[in-house]
C-alpha cells in the first residue's frame, strides 16, 4: 500500500543519479553512500547560514492557561541577538497563539507584496481535550518556531519595528490597540473587491508565468501532501494487523511441538518489523507529512501576494483612466497616479526579490525532507531485510543438524 511514497523517493533517487552521471561525477555506491552525500551538502549550506545570522529565536516550553471563559496555551520566545537596535543581547517573553496572528497581519499589513510565511491553522476539534493533546501542542509549537525564525531570515521582515515588539514586549495589549481600526481595514478590503472585479489590463510577463507556476505548484503539492496523509493511515492500519498477527504464531507455536521452534521465530520477526514499522510512521509524521502541509498553506500565501500585487495594478490602471478622462482636478489625480505608480513599481520588485527567496527556501526545504524520508525508508527496510535473514540462517541450520541427526 506505500507504493505511491516509495516512487516519490525512487524518482528522487534517480532523478540524482540521472544528474551525478551526466556531468562526470561519480556513483553513490550505496543508498548509504547517497543519504550521506545530501547530509553533507546540507550541513555545508548550514554552516554558510550560521555565519551571516544575528538574530537567534526558539519557541518552547509550552503552558497550559485556564480561565473563566478559555482555556490556551502560552509558548515561551526566547531571542538571541548581535543586532544595535535591540537594547539588550537576549530576551525571553511568553506568546499565545492569537500573538502570533497579530504579528502575521501586521506585517502583511505594512509588506502586502512580500512572502509572510504562513502559521498552522487554527486548530479546530469537537473536544477540547483532544485539541490541547501533547500531540497537537507540540506539533504547533514546532510550527510556530519555524515560523518565527523564516521571519528572522528575512533581509526585510527580520527588521520590522512589530517584530522587534514581539520579541521583546513583555505584554502585547498596547501595541494591539494601535495600527488601522476596523473601518480602515473595512475600506481596504472593500477597494481589493472593487479592483479584483475591475481586473488587470495588462499583468507583466513575468508575474504570469509566477501565477502559472504557484496555480501548478499548488495542484502539485496538495495532492502529494493527501496520498502522504492516506499512505500513512494505510500504514497505521496495516501495523495494527501486524501487532495482532504476531500473538496469533505463538499461540500456534504453544499446540504445534514440532513447530515450535519456527513459529515462535517468525512471531518474533513480526513482532521486531512491528516495531521498525511503528518508526517509520512516525517518522513520515513528524517530517514529510508537516513540510508538506506547511507548503500547501505557503502555496496560498503566495498567491494571495499575486492577487495583492494585481490589486495594486488595477488601482493604478484606473486612475490613470480617470485621468485620462477627467477634465477637472487633474492635478490632484495626476499626484494620485504618480504615487500609485511608484507603488506599483515597489510591489513589483518586493514580489520579485522574495519570489526568489522562497522558492530557494521552498526547494531546500522540501529536498530535506524527501532525503530524510529516504534515510528513513533505507533504514525501515534494511533492519527489516535482517530480521528475516537471520531467521532463514537460523532455519538452515536447524534444518542441517536435523539432516546429521537423520544420516547417523
Amino acid at each position: 500500500m506505500s507504493w505511491p511514497l516509495d516512487q516519490i523517493i525512487l524518482q528522487l533517487s534517480d532523478t540524482h543519479l540521472n544528474s551525478s552521471l551526466a556531468d562526470g561525477s561519480p556513483m553513490p555506491n550505496s543508498p548509504g553512500s547517497m543519504v550521506n552525500q545530501y547530509r553533507l551538502e546540507e550541513d555545508e549550506e548550514d554552516q554558510l547560514g550560521a555565519y551571516t545570522k544575528d538574530i537567534f529565536v526558539t519557541v518552547d516550553n509550552p503552558e497550559s492557561n485556564v480561565t473563566a471563559i478559555e482555556t490556551f496555551i502560552m509558548y515561551r520566545v526566547v531571542t538571541k541577538t548581535t543586532r544595535s537596535e535591540f537594547d539588550s543581547s537576549e530576551y525571553e517573553v511568553r506568546r499565545r497563539y492569537q500573538d502570533f496572528l497579530w504579528l502575521r497581519s501586521r506585517l502583511e499589513e505594512n509588506h502586502p507584496t512580500l512572502i509572510v510565511h504562513p502559521l498552522p491553522e487554527k486548530f479546530v476539534m469537537k473536544g477540547m481535550v483532544e485539541r490541547f493533546n501533547d500531540d497537537f501542542i507540540e506539533t504547533r509549537r514546532k510550527a510556530l518556531h519555524r515560523f518565527l525564525n523564516k521571519i528572522s531570515e528575512h533581509p526585510i521582515l527580520s527588521y520590522s519595528q512589530h517584530f522587534k515588539v514581539f520579541l521583546t514586549a513583555q505584554d502585547l495589549v498596547s501595541q494591539k490597540k494601535q495600527g488601522p481600526g476596523f473601518l480602515s481595514r473595512m475600506g481596504e478590503t472593500v477597494r481589493a473587491v472593487a479592483n479584483s472585479v475591475r481586473g488587470l489590463r495588462s499583468r507583466p510577463e513575468e508575474f504570469t508565468v509566477m501565477q502559472d507556476y504557484m496555480e501548478n505548484f499548488s495542484n502539485k503539492i496538495c495532492s502529494v501532501d493527501k496520498v502522504t496523509q492516506r499512505i500513512i493511515k494505510e500504514q497505521r492500519e496495516y501495523l495494527d494487523e501486524l501487532k495482532q498477527y504476531s500473538p496469533t504464531y505463538t499461540q500456534w507455536a504453544e499446540s504445534e511441538e514440532e513447530l515450535s521452534q519456527p513459529l515462535k521465530a517468525i512471531a518474533s520477526c513480526v513482532e521486531r518489523c512491528s516495531k521498525e514499522t511503528e518508526e517509520q510512521i512516525h517518522h513520515l509524521s513528524e517530517v514529510l507529512v508537516p513540510t508538506l502541509h506547511e507548503y500547501v498553506l505557503c502555496a496560498e500565501t503566495v498567491k494571495a501576494v499575486m492577487r495583492r500585487r494585481d490589486n495594486i495594478q488595477a488601482e493604478f490602471e484606473a486612475k490613470n483612466e480617470a485621468l485620462v478622462s477627467r477634465k477637472v482636478d487633474q492635478e490632484a489625480l495626476q499626484e494620485e497616479v504618480d504615487g500609485l505608480a511608484d507603488r506599483v513599481e515597489l510591489a513589483n520588485n518586493a514580489l520579485r526579490g522574495d519570489w526568489s527567496r522562497w522558492q530557494n527556501g521552498m526547494r531546500t526545504d522540501l529536498r530535506s525532507a524527501f532525503i530524510s524520508t529516504a534515510e528513513k525508508n533505507v533504514e525501515h527496510y534494511e533492519k527489516c531485510l535482517a530480521v528475516w535473514e537471520s531467521f532463514l540462517l537460523s532455519q538452515r541450520e536447524e534444518l542441517s543438524q536435523e539432516q546429521v541427526e537423520d544420516a547417523s
